[in-house]
């Protein structure tokens, strides 16, 4: 068993998570990750914040702030 080391899995980790590396690199990676419960861990947190991040990203206002919001720039448009 090949292993990249944790400083090189953690390096690397942003990159491996988002897949923008060569499949040879990746499997070193999950291969490491495997057999490495810190390196493993500090992987699951950076997955679940990016993952939280993104679901919050696609939340849309509620449409009754949206038109407040509409109504208050046509205003200040007028106005101006």
């Amino acid at each position: 068993m090949s292993d990249c080391g944790c400083e090189k899995a953690r390096k690397d980790l942003e990159e491996y998570l988002r897949h923008e590396m060569c499949k040879t690199a990746e499997a070193d990676i999950r291969e490491h990750l495997e057999g490495c419960p810190g390196c493993r861990d500090e992987a699951l947190v950076s997955r679940t914040l990016t993952e939280v991040l993104a679901r919050s990203c696609k939340e849309a206002a509620p449409e009754q702030l949206r038109e407040m919001v509409l109504a208050r720039l046509r205003a200040e448009h007028t106005v101006a």
